[in-house]
């Protein structure tokens, strides 16, 4: 019964404000969404609890029954193991305090019932999505999941780049989609079944053989693990497929907190390590997941060096962070990849949230060159996303611990390592590396925002706030020229005719202009101080039930493929191993303080000395252009030429278009004749005649 009302009660509350809307009011709304999903939130944590004591074991329960076709015959049923349970405790948790950050971040919007109802819209789809126990249940969540974001992301749909940016989330998602979609219909040809149990408990038997694909005879684990593992580089932004996360900024803050932490992006490493005993059958599809998350890692990690908005570096940081759960999964270490995705909900929601708190303290502004010195004015805010960025960049000391991020990602570097294949030994060291460019823009971020001299009065959204001008409920976004690394575009209107430096100009700017920083509301530093404590305590609290196997038990039994061995091995990795991640940390904390505190132009001279590598990372690699290059502008092409030659030059033209132009030009010429005089009518009587005549001479002749 429990479960039913976690999954249930947040579909309940988006009905009710949503349906409601503006008749309830915001409160009501609010009041329902919200509490809704703290009740689901309070419910999920003894589930929790229970798997990680011993005292609670699988089950299916049954809702009703789904679809009966033919061979496809399956029920609506919620599954409940210790995967599951994490997988709720992650989204409730998370989406509990994303519901009440937003009623004070959310404040002034016109449009606060939709807005809840959508959030916890988009909590019921994933908790669908984590209780499936067949794959088209599983297919119902993703896809839910999918408009919900699409909804979410485009909410404030009178910004042309709102919109813009949802239809990217949904026409790329749904590129993943259809292998996805594939992936299913190739798994119910072969194994004569959706759910899921009977699939994993069938496919080690299907190891080795194959089956006709495209016209080849290829393995068949591969195919089908390869066609569902591109549904997850969809949904979790992997390489290839990961353009729509950043532009997935658009949406409101909390938004971007609870796609990054706990819903969309989260479903595809889900979907692997649910699936696990599948991908275990086939070891090319395990190294592609292995090459593809190390790739996305070091990818992201690279664009995040030198993007300007708050928003969008730890968007990336997202990206690169999934990344590392991929190769863990690749390398089979699926316990690993789960932990840091447990962990990195915390330190995540916790980011975006400081985040959207910065936002609001500087009227909606979000590029960091127009920040500096915050920290003495939004205290409580600073402390808490010191918090996040300690656990990002995995600050602790071997042997004693530290923070979140110190005990999941330097599990899942060690565990490469401990791998002892050639893809795993890549993936090491591509993690050591995005682990330093990690802690390099993650501290960047903190400089930028809250040490240095204030640059606040050459922000347009600060003059505007200073002027008595209002933005619209439309936030999140800004519209500055590029002016170098960290260096903020000169402003006219704000009196300084020359950009200040992000630490130590020379051009100082000689005061805040009359505006403060001001510290958020209770409802938005309450989940702030939530999440600071998840940030620095989830990773010591559950490391060793998470990645350890007590006495040949472990807390995944059932649950994903759990590789007692490899686990083990992380212990015994050489010292310089475990140190590795800790040196990258310290190296790029270091590399940040030599650029932003000791020297005054560093960073815009460093960019300009290698301005096309630069460009290359600000570019975000150039993947944007050349898909527009080789998908966008051929489609629109092909659009237009159906369009204009096909449908209205052609069709339009000889169809409706030209019969309504025969029966305009007949009709023009027979009203000629309806004169009204005798005599007209007589011509046309003989004409007829005639030629009624004529036509019967010439049928007797022939």
């Amino acid at each position: 019964m429990n479960i039913i009302l976690i999954v249930f009660l947040p579909l309940l509350a988006a009905i009710v404000a949503g349906f409601g809307n503006r008749i309830i009011g915001n409160v009501p709304a609010k009041v329902v969404t919200t509490g809704a999903l703290f009740a689901s939130c309070a419910l999920s944590w003894p589930v929790f609890i229970g798997f990680l004591g011993g005292t609670s074991s699988a089950e299916v329960v049954p809702v009703l029954t789904w679809i009966v076709s033919g061979d496809l015959n399956f029920d609506w049923a919620l599954r409940v193991d210790a995967l599951t349970a994490v997988m709720l405790v992650v989204v409730t948790t998370v989406s509990a305090l994303v519901h009440l950050y937003s009623w004070g971040y959310m404040d002034e919007d016109p449009d606060q019932p939709r807005f809840f109802a959508y959030l916890s819209l988009f909590t019921f789809a994933m908790l669908m999505l984590v209780t499936a126990n067949n794959l088209v249940q599983m297919f119902f969540g993703w896809e839910g999941v999918g408009l919900a974001s699409y909804l979410l992301i485009g909410f404030w749909f009178k910004k042309p780049s709102a919109n813009a940016a949802a239809i990217k989330a949904f026409v790329v998602n749904r590129v993943g989609d259809l292998g996805f979609m594939l992936g299913i219909f190739g798994t119910f040809l072969v194994f004569g079944t959706v759910s899921i149990p009977e699939i994993l408990e069938a496919a080690p038997a299907m190891a080795g053989s194959t089956i006709t694909f495209a016209g080849m005879r290829l393995d068949t684990m591969t195919i089908l693990c390869l066609l569902l593992f591109v549904g997850a580089m969809g949904k979790s932004a992997q390489l290839g497929l990961h353009t729509w996360l950043p532009d997935a900024m658009e949406g409101p803050t909390p938004v971007s907190a609870l796609i990054h932490a706990a819903t969309m992006v989260t479903a595809g490493v889900f979907m692997v390590c649910r699936l696990s005993p599948m991908f275990e059958t086939s070891p090319v599809a395990l190294t592609v997941v292995t090459i593809v998350g190390a790739s996305t890692a070091i990818f992201a990690a690279t664009v995040g060096l030198v993007q300007h908005d708050i928003k969008r570096v730890i968007a990336y940081s997202t990206c690169s962070q999934l990344g590392y759960m991929f190769f863990a999964a690749g390398v089979g270490a699926y316990s690993a990849a789960m932990f840091h995705l447990f962990t990195h909900a915390f330190f995540k929601a916790l980011l975006f949230l400081g985040a959207g708190s910065v936002i609001h303290a500087m009227h909606h502004e979000q590029d960091m060159r127009f920040y500096g010195g915050l920290r003495k004015h939004i205290p409580l805010t600073f402390w808490a996303m010191m918090a996040g960025t300690l656990a990002i960049t995995g600050v602790g000391i071997v042997g004693l611990g530290g923070f979140a991020g110190f005990y999941s990602k330097d599990a899942i570097i060690e565990v490469a390592f401990a791998s002892g294949t050639e893809v795993g030994q890549f993936a090491f060291f591509i993690g050591v590396l995005a682990a330093l460019l990690t802690s390099f823009y993650s501290w960047r971020l903190m400089f930028l925002t809250f040490w240095g001299t204030p640059r606040w009065t050459q922000s347009e959204h600060i003059q505007h706030a200073l002027h008595g001008h209002h933005d619209d409920a439309q936030h999140d976004t800004h519209g500055h020229a590029e002016a170098g690394a960290d260096n903020p575009p000169a402003q006219e209107d704000a009196g300084h005719g020359t950009a200040a430096h992000a630490h130590g100009a020379e051009h100082h700017l000689p005061g805040t202009g009359g505006y403060h920083p001001h510290e958020s509301p209770l409802t938005m530093l309450i989940p702030l101080l939530v999440l600071a404590t998840g940030a620095v305590l989830a990773g010591f609290l559950f490391h060793d039930k998470f990645v350890e196997a007590a006495e040949g038990a472990t807390f995944w039994a059932g649950s994903l493929a759990f590789d007692e061995h490899l686990m083990h091995a992380i212990h015994e990795v050489p010292l310089w191993v475990k140190l590795s991640s800790t040196v990258a940390m310290l190296t790029g904390l270091g590399t940040a303080i030599f650029m932003y505190f000791f020297g005054k132009d560093r960073p815009a001279r460093l960019a300009a000395t290698f301005s096309p590598l630069y460009q290359f990372f600000f570019n975000k690699w150039y993947f944007d252009e050349l898909y527009n290059l080789i998908f966008i502008r051929p489609a629109f092409w092909l659009g237009r030429l159906f369009w204009k030659t096909g449908d209205e030059g052609t069709i339009d033209r000889f169809g409706p278009n030209g019969i309504a132009s025969v029966v305009a030009s007949g009709s023009g010429v027979m009203k000629r004749f309806q004169s009204g005089y005798l005599y007209t009518y007589a011509l046309v009587m003989l004409l007829g005649l005639a030629a009624a005549a004529t036509w019967i001479i010439v049928q007797g002749a022939s």
